[in-house]
């Protein structure tokens, strides 16, 4: 088996594996707290969103508004059309709907922060960019 054959072997077997786990390719975990039926015809979810030092999001976006406060960390949203935007605890943030976006973890802690998404129904959470 070439080389090339055995990495696709192994980054195949370790995304099963992550599947079959429910964990996520990316770094970032999301810890839902609550998740209410408004305003009609959405939901607004509340989650604490956390990185670990060097960890990133990946390249993403969000059907509706995100909108954030860092609890802990320091971090680098890298968009494709705007500079970057550096995030630090104590500090809120917001993602417009549809806005691509890669979070990078650029501190020595675990980036923290309590977010909230107003979602349509029925929509996807996040929705992986190429």
């Amino acid at each position: 088996m070439s080389s090339v054959m055995r990495q696709w072997a192994t980054i195949s077997t370790a995304l099963v594996l992550l599947s079959a786990t429910g964990a996520s390719a990316f770094a970032q975990q999301r810890t839902t707290l609550q998740t209410i039926d408004f305003p009609p015809g959405y939901e607004t979810e509340m989650v604490i969103a956390e990185l670990p030092p060097g960890g990133c999001t990946g390249r993403h976006s969000h059907p509706g508004v995100e909108s954030a406060y860092v609890l802990e960390g320091e971090a680098i949203a890298k968009f494709d059309n705007k500079p970057d935007l550096p995030i630090k605890a104590g500090r809120p943030l917001e993602f417009a709907p549809g806005e691509v976006h890669n979070v990078c973890n650029v501190g020595s802690v675990r980036f923290r922060a309590l977010a909230h998404y107003i979602i349509e129904k029925g929509k996807p959470l996040v929705t992986h960019a190429d």
